[in-house]
């Protein structure tokens, strides 16, 4: 068995897809002093990355948190490619690539077969199975979930999800990993959602019922949990953030994990993914933007 490289060692991380999760976490790892491989299938999207990080730094230096030297030595971090064979200069590997099971499974083995034998691959689902991910791929003791929060610059928490093989070498590195780039690590083991969502998604499920069988409005849905139990946001704005399609995804992951209807997404919410109101990336959800 070939031992997963320590923490210490790890120099240049690929990251697999550059969309709103996966730029989010190439500027982590760039800022945190990391080379990073950011891999897509088509240059548009890896442009459309580095500009976003771009602006995100660009905030950054408006708020007097990095300077402009500091920002062109982090995107000069930032090697795009759409060739994955690129992959395999990386020291460890993130994907994170749309919340679909059929395209996660043919990323994951697609890097697999090019990283180096004992580099971790790690994925950032934030509710699909860590094990039988893993199963997919020649690495399943080097295999392990790794669940960033959105905006992944301004989220502390990484839920850190240990499949049944990953081993203890695998979680201690990427645990101290997370420690190396300023955030809070919190390890869990594989069940449906994770803890993450299987305790949110059922949350904003059950609000959109409310919404639905004309309980309240959505402006008085979210009121209510602001004000009554002090979240910063209610759950169908958070939902908007999101995305809709997102939300009924993982419903329908922890339906079939569980096995129990009570996990079925909400009608609301399946008719505002099939009429294209996906939240705030399509600019209407439960509130217009």
């Amino acid at each position: 068995m070939i031992a997963s490289m320590s923490a210490d060692g790890i120099k240049t991380v690929a990251v697999l897809g550059a969309g709103t999760m996966g730029n989010g976490v190439a500027q982590v790892f760039a800022r945190a002093g990391y080379g990073v491989i950011l891999r897509d299938v088509e240059q548009r999207f890896l442009d459309r990355g580095i500009e976003t990080i771009s602006k995100n730094l660009d905030r950054e230096i408006k708020k007097e948190k990095m300077t402009a030297a500091e920002k062109a030595t982090t995107l000069a971090r930032l090697h795009p490619t759409t060739d994955m064979a690129a992959l395999a200069a990386a020291d460890f590997a993130v994907e994170a690539v749309p919340e679909q099971i059929e395209l996660k499974t043919r990323v994951l083995k697609q890097g697999d077969a090019i990283l180096r034998p004992g580099v971790i691959l790690a994925s950032n689902t934030s509710s699909i199975s860590i094990s039988k991910l893993a199963a997919e791929t020649s690495r399943a003791d080097k295999f392990i979930g790794m669940h960033f929060f959105n905006p992944v610059p301004v989220m502390a928490l990484v839920e850190v999800i240990r499949g049944r093989a990953t081993s203890e070498d695998t979680f201690a590195t990427t645990m101290a990993l997370c420690g190396k780039l300023g955030k809070k690590p919190v390890g869990v083991n594989d069940r449906p959602g994770f803890v993450s969502n299987r305790v949110l998604m059922p949350m904003i499920n059950e609000a959109a019922y409310a919404v639905m069988e004309g309980v309240a409005t959505p402006e008085a849905v979210d009121a209510v949990m602001k004000l009554g139990m002090n979240h910063p946001m209610g759950p169908l704005e958070l939902a908007d953030l999101i995305g809709l399609d997102v939300c009924v995804d993982i419903m329908e992951v922890l339906r079939l994990g569980f096995g129990d209807e009570k996990y079925a997404a909400c009608p609301l919410l399946k008719q505002h993914v099939a009429a294209g109101r996906l939240g705030r990336k399509s600019g209407q959800g439960f509130y217009k933007y």
